[in-house]
């Protein structure tokens, strides 16, 4: 008679082997996806410099360049088990896809033009969760490091830009056409680095400087060489950008900063650092010729603007807010099922009318209004606000707990989430991978009570076989 533990020996080591397999199976998926996400990040930055100097015949097709890229990890992600599933990414997704049936059928009927709106809320929209159970602190911080590297060159670029008539070849724009540089102050015109639009170098520096507080108040995690080179490039961009835009969002970061004084004190040191580190390069600029000609079209592009759009609080409430109590006003006036998702884009406004515009509104809120309907479209963006709140709240909690890089990212990512043009691919690749960022920090460290991330619970598996 065969005795139980001759025959429970090669049944635990089949078990043993199975494990092994499921692990390196996951630890592979984990990589390949993190490598995608990558890819990801380095074509939102750079996917407008294919498009304007060297590949510029293909300028339409490389628009969605990093759609495919989306696709593959929301497909990879799902199909190794690797994400949980998320009430608002279902809501929106679902939000997608009835917006694609109703704007075929009840709405403007192109569709062509509905796919390329619904692709935000089926396919961007849900990559922010996968990004978020994918990537861990270290995958954040690390992006940040490389923000910073970039920001260096691109400072640098954009200068040239500036300098540059609109005919060089640095400011051509999207299919290799001179004129890149949109309308400035004092002759000079507002430099859209590698991007395809001057809005990306605004989005680019607003990120930057999430990092570039966070890093002054952990300078242990970076070289400070690195990071000094990167405040000054922050710095002198927001002259050489000439763009309002760039300039109140890294007030609003920088308030952020001073915000976390009131909850964790230990970092008022830092802030004094910061403080004077600014102070003094601010002075050592203020003695440069091509310093002082950029903060003064900058000034005088401020100035003009201000008094056109009736003052700070026209700017603020108006056009920085993106009028979105106008936009809620306005939507029992509309269509239940609205004109149809996609016509508020300029990819939409192409196809149906022959020319770039906004055939709806300008602002995010309105857009989604108006293409979606009152009903739909009101859910979308409480959907929007819901996720941005939540990411905001969470960060406070991680702040109190001594984590200052959630915070300093949401001083970004709250209006990135909430209200940013998602119509326009830059500003979405943005929203996406900062709100995907946030996520990822906060999912990182949870409560011991709480089940561990399937990436956690991965290397634990796989440190034990």
């Amino acid at each position: 008679m065969v005795k139980a533990e001759s025959i429970s020996l090669p049944l635990d080591k089949h078990r043993i082997r199975l494990r092994k397999q499921s692990v390196s199976k996951n630890v592979k998926a984990i990589s390949k996806i993190k490598t995608a996400i990558w890819v990801y990040f380095f074509l939102l930055l750079f996917e407008g410099a294919l498009r304007k100097w060297f590949l510029p015949s293909l300028a339409g097709p490389l628009l969605i360049l990093r759609d495919p890229i989306v696709i593959w990890v929301l497909f990879s992600a799902y199909n190794n088990g690797l994400v949980k599933n998320s009430v608002l990414a279902l809501m929106m997704v679902s939000i997608g896809l009835i917006g694609l049936y109703t704007a075929i059928f009840l709405g403007h009927g192109n569709f062509y033009v509905a796919v390329y709106g619904a692709r935000i809320l089926i396919f961007h929209f849900p990559l922010m969760f996968v990004i978020g159970q994918i990537f861990n602190k270290e995958d954040v911080l690390k992006v940040g490091r490389i923000t910073l590297m970039i920001s260096i060159p691109m400072t640098l670029l954009i200068m040239m830009q500036f300098y540059s008539p609109q005919s060089a070849w640095i400011n051509k724009t999207v299919g290799g056409e001179a004129g890149g540089g949109f309308s400035g102050a004092m002759n000079f015109y507002r430099p859209p680095g590698t991007f395809s639009f001057t809005n990306g170098n605004t989005l680019f520096y607003s990120f930057c400087s999430s990092f570039v507080l966070y890093f002054w108040f952990n300078a242990n995690e970076i070289k400070r060489t690195l990071l000094l080179a990167a405040t000054i490039a922050l710095l002198l961009a927001i002259p050489f950008s000439i763009s309002r835009g760039l300039f109140f969002q890294v007030i609003i970061t920088v308030l952020f900063a001073f915000s976390s004084l009131l909850l964790k004190p230990k970092y008022t040191l830092h802030m004094f650092l910061l403080v004077g580190a600014v102070f003094g390069i601010f002075v050592a600029l203020s003695y440069t010729p091509y310093f002082t000609t950029a903060t003064a079209a900058f000034t005088s592009r401020f100035e003009t603007a201000n008094s056109q759009e009736g003052g700070l609080n026209g700017v603020l409430l108006d056009r920085f807010l993106g009028g979105m109590i106008g936009a809620i006003t306005a939507s029992s006036q509309l269509p239940f099922f609205g004109y149809g998702i996609g016509l508020g884009t300029n990819v939409g406004s192409m196809l149906m009318s022959g020319g770039r515009g906004f055939m709806l509104s300008e602002g995010e809120w309105g857009r989604l209004i108006s293409e979606l309907g009152p009903v739909l479209g009101l859910t979308a963006v409480f959907i929007r606000m819901n996720l941005a709140l939540s990411l905001t709240f969470r960060s406070i909690k991680m702040l109190l707990r001594g984590n200052l890089l959630p915070w300093m990212l949401t001083s970004f990512g709250f209006l990135a989430v909430a209200q940013h043009g998602w119509a326009q691919p830059t500003s979405l690749g943005f929203s996406v991978l900062t709100g995907g960022l946030i996520l990822a920090v906060l999912n990182d460290v949870q409560p011991k009570k709480t089940r561990q991330p399937l990436r956690k619970r991965v290397q634990i598996e796989k440190s034990a076989i």
